[in-house]
């Protein structure tokens, strides 16, 4: 059995069956793992999610921003955007069935005997490993559960930043939604900051990119993540990959086999608009 590792597809579907294609994928004897963000801004969310559900147990997804996003619109919390390229998925006559497959999937895995995680943004340097488990178990039983509009509706919002300051149910969840789905960079102090994007190279002096300020909690462990499309996949941090290279803007979906580490790659087939 092999295990991939597949960056954000949001919607790329085309791009994912052939990156599957040129390592013979197969359901019956190989597992993807997904770093979330399997929807929105591609063409194809509908497809997308139809064929991971399809995959049964063979997949193995986290949530992304853009996932929750959409659990959000299904819900009628939040308005889908043109750049979301949604209708077709909402429209669908199984959107129901899909939509509750997407909210079981939980915000952060481990890889069976191995200290390998894998959430969608990353580790918040105020967390422990052990920490962003609890954290993230007790807001994954929130959005699985009957109560789960409710809770969407509470996830929206930049502060708390501060785990420290997270006081309430409603204050933890949102900081875990943001730290695990959201997040690229910290301030100094470890607080989640919201607006840069950029490469680090190109990012202001009063904060550092998440990677930065976990070595400490990390250590020995490995931790793969998406999210992040200006780093193009170049992290100089052992033990950290990053499988985001943009494959909706132009760039291309990263695959990556975990055994011996081989970086498979399929180019964009279509260069989208879309600023991100």
């Amino acid at each position: 059995m092999a295990i991939y590792f597949v960056g954000d597809i949001q919607g790329c579907y085309s791009e994912l069956k052939a990156l599957l294609k040129q390592v013979n994928f197969s359901a019956k004897n190989d597992q993807l793992w997904v770093a979330g963000d399997m929807v929105a801004r591609g063409p194809d969310s509908y497809k997308t999610l139809k064929y991971l559900m399809s995959l049964g147990d063979s997949v193995k997804a986290v949530l992304g921003n853009h996932d929750l996003h959409l659990l959000a619109i299904y819900a009628g919390i939040k308005k889908a955007k043109n750049s979301d390229f949604f209708d077709t998925l909402l429209s669908a006559p199984d959107v129901k069935k899909l939509i509750n497959w997407l909210a079981k999937q939980p915000l952060l895995r481990k890889l069976p005997n191995e200290d390998v995680y894998m959430s969608h943004a990353g580790l918040p340097p105020q967390w422990t490993i052990a920490e962003a488990i609890k954290a993230a178990e007790l807001a994954q039983k929130k959005i699985r559960s009957p109560q789960r509009d409710k809770w969407l509706a509470k996830m929206y919002g930049e502060k708390p930043n501060d785990w420290h300051k997270a006081k309430t149910k409603t204050e933890k969840f949102r900081y875990t939604i943001n730290g695990l789905t959201r997040m690229r960079y910290c301030f100094i102090s470890g607080e989640l900051e919201f607006n840069c994007k950029v490469a680090p190279k190109d990012s202001e002096n009063n904060i550092k990119p998440w990677f930065e300020l976990t070595t400490n909690q990390i250590q020995k462990s490995q931790w793969i993540f998406g999210h992040w499309a200006s780093l193009m996949g170049k992290i100089n941090v052992k033990g950290l990959y990053a499988l985001d290279t943009g494959c909706v803007w132009g760039g291309h979906l990263t695959l990556l086999r975990w055994h011996d580490k081989a970086i498979f790659i399929e180019q964009s087939h279509k260069k989208l608009t879309i600023k991100q």
